[in-house]
């Protein structure tokens, strides 16, 4: 089960930037802006606790500022250690000028 959660207005989010959002005020997630194309991952590190916003982005890539693990930001995968645990992808969309995704019950 799902439900959609309304993250960020589009314009906190321009081309090729990163946001970070909250669900329920408790749980970081990761919006970010590719071309035009939006998606949304944890917020925190699969390795170690570090948010990711503070991190870098290349291509189609995030890289923890921490430990320099990167993440593939279409799939979560981690593609560099120490990372061996993928981040959680969301679907994404925008609804009315806002950026909304499906969450997890």
């Amino acid at each position: 089960m799902t439900r959609r959660v309304d993250l960020m207005g589009i314009d906190e989010v321009p081309d090729g930037t990163m946001k970070m959002g909250w669900v329920d005020g408790v749980e970081q997630v990761l919006v970010v802006n590719l071309r035009g194309d939006l998606h949304a991952v944890q917020g925190i590190c699969s390795h170690e606790y570090f948010e990711l916003d503070k991190g870098f982005l290349t291509a189609d890539t995030i890289t923890c500022a921490l430990h320099l693990s990167r993440f593939d930001l279409l799939s979560g995968d981690p593609l560099d250690p120490p990372a061996d645990e993928p981040l959680e992808v969301y679907p994404t969309f925008v609804e009315d000028g806002r950026v909304v995704i499906e969450y997890p019950e």
